[in-house]
């Protein structure tokens, strides 16, 4: 697929969300797919509607649909494809929404799975009997660079990785919410957008946290969403390649803690990239990267939010069939320790990856890891979408175990996850999005 036009756009619409804050639509914003006419309140949205600045909402470019629908009583539309579509809606304010879907044809079977953004997995492949509906719900946060001076924090902007950020990510930042219609046979009534006031879920750290924008690459930050009821958000403010030194300095923590509300939390995942930058400048895991932990902490608690630290996962390095090389040692006992110290809460990650990685032991565990462009060889630090996922059911089951009151928000499907019992990966199951690259994220 050819995405060279709507990443141009979007680099566009980023420059406007830096320039102005819009107030383009009202608050609650209803789509009706496949419809010729909409009832009152409700916008009709054909096979045809392509997304426009002027216009405010839309099919992304590629989009191959078709209508669907039946005469009766009551007229029932949808619009079918046979193929992954994105459809993007204008926001009038960076922030959490609730977007309501109504999932199915009036004239076919269906099997649909949403992504928002950049490729964050909302919902999970859905099927539909032919005039057969389901209604689906989940929260999508959106966000710009700009700053807004809150207390001690000066106005001012993120600084975005160019061109990295502000092109292929620039979905990440502009004011629309952009939803991924993914899976065999994906079939899409109707789209309701309403603001949603839920606490959030931030989540700072490197390339194993961020929304990577393209297969075979994939994070655990973008499979959170799936695993969390519509009754809190996830806002990803990670990004490839960054440390904790990075977080202050390009001022990603400072943008958490402008829009951040009492009770919100910031999990924090930060070390594969730290361990490069502290070993070529000075300092080390247990005084610099310390340090810098302190100052996150102590930044969120002044906020009135609730820091989680979450040790770095380990690489995939084994020193023998069943047994992994570790890495990233020092770090993790650093994080455990500032964790102790701080009286924060503390996600190990780093021991919760070790049992999975080595229950797939060293001839399958590269099945997690994404492949790296170089014939069947694969990346030791970026996971694929199994990986991902996976390790996003590390982070869920370490916020139950720590008795996070955030667990209480996580969906009932989930119930436990024993990494040294993984799901099996032969039979694992994610359509990949349209979007693909060969270049490696930054960081290792």
């Amino acid at each position: 697929m050819n995405h060279s036009i709507p990443f141009a756009l979007r680099a566009l619409l980023l420059a406007s969300a830096l320039a102005t804050t819009s107030t383009f639509f009202a608050a609650d914003l209803r789509y009706q797919f496949g419809a010729t006419k909409a009832p009152g309140g409700w916008v009709a949205i054909g096979p045809e509607t392509k997304f426009s600045k002027a216009l405010g909402y839309g099919f992304e470019p590629d989009a191959r649909l078709s209508t669907a629908t039946t005469k009766d009583a009551t007229e029932k539309s949808a619009v079918v494809s046979d193929k992954p579509f994105y459809f993007s809606a204008k926001v009038p304010a960076e922030g959490n929404y609730r977007v309501k879907v109504t999932l199915g044809s009036p004239t076919a079977a269906a099997s649909t799975l949403i992504k928002a953004e950049l490729r964050r997995l909302m919902v999970e492949e859905t099927t539909t009997a032919a005039g057969e509906f389901k209604t689906v719900e989940f929260i999508v946060n959106t966000r710009t660079p700009k700053i807004a001076p809150v207390g001690t924090i000066a106005a001012g902007e993120v600084k975005l990785k160019e061109p990295r950020e502000t092109t292929k990510e620039a979905w990440a930042w502009d004011d629309l919410i952009t939803l991924e219609f993914n899976g065999a046979h994906p079939a899409v009534a109707a789209v309701e957008i309403t603001p949603a006031k839920v606490p959030t879920i931030f989540l700072i750290g490197d390339s194993t946290v961020c929304d990577q924008s393209a297969e075979p690459y994939a994070s655990w930050g973008q499979m959170l969403p799936r695993f969390f009821k519509p009754e809190v958000a996830i806002a990803n403010h990670a990004e490839s390649g960054e440390t904790y030194r990075d977080s202050i300095g390009r001022r990603r923590l400072d943008k958490i803690l402008s829009v951040m509300q009492p009770g919100d939390y910031l999990l924090m995942q930060f070390g594969h990239n730290d361990q490069k930058q502290i070993a070529s400048k000075k300092g080390g895991p247990f005084t610099t990267y310390k340090a810098e932990i302190k100052q996150h902490v102590e930044a969120v608690r002044a906020r009135g939010g609730v820091p989680v630290i979450v040790s770095p996962m380990e690489r995939n390095s084994f020193a023998s069939e069943r047994k992994i090389k570790p890495t990233l040692t020092d770090y993790a006992e650093a994080a455990r320790q500032s964790a102790h110290e701080l009286k924060a809460a503390f996600v190990d990650l780093n021991a919760l990856s070790i049992p999975f990685y080595e229950a797939l032991g060293q001839d399958r565990a590269y099945l997690a890891f994404a492949p790296n462009g170089k014939g069947d060889e694969r990346d030791h630090t970026h996971h694929d979408n199994y990986g991902a996922y996976e390790i996003a059911k590390c982070v869920v089951q370490g916020i139950k175990t720590a008795q996070l009151p955030i667990a209480a928000a996580i969906v009932d499907d989930f119930g436990t996850f024993d990494p040294a019992h993984p799901d099996n990966v032969d039979t694992f199951k994610l359509p990949p999005s349209p979007n693909f690259t060969n270049q490696r994220p930054l960081g290792d």
